[in-house]
């Protein structure tokens, strides 16, 4: 299982647009990715599950990849939250 912790630092949050990406993202890869904030559990390949998690500024989150291709989905997910001013929290 992989994990990424960040913060979104992006002012709008994770509006319908980023949220969008990320579910496009997610979508192309086969394992489970999941994101979590404040107790709740949505899955990254659901845009609507996404959006009522309602990341705002500031916000920590995590992501659960598990499955075959984890580290390639956890490298693309990545990239585009650093895209997205997210402030990764653990390293490599």
């Amino acid at each position: 299982m992989e994990k990424i912790n960040f913060i979104f630092n992006n002012e709008a949050g994770l509006h319908a647009r980023p949220a969008g990406e990320l579910v496009k993202i997610a979508s192309e890869f086969k394992s489970s990715i999941v994101m979590k904030k404040d107790g709740k559990c949505a899955s990254a390949k659901g845009l609507f599950a996404i959006m009522g998690l309602s990341v705002k500024k500031g916000d920590k989150v995590e992501i659960e990849i598990e499955g075959e291709d984890e580290k390639q989905a956890k490298e693309a997910i990545k990239e585009f939250l650093e895209k997205n001013s997210a402030e990764i929290q653990t390293k490599d």
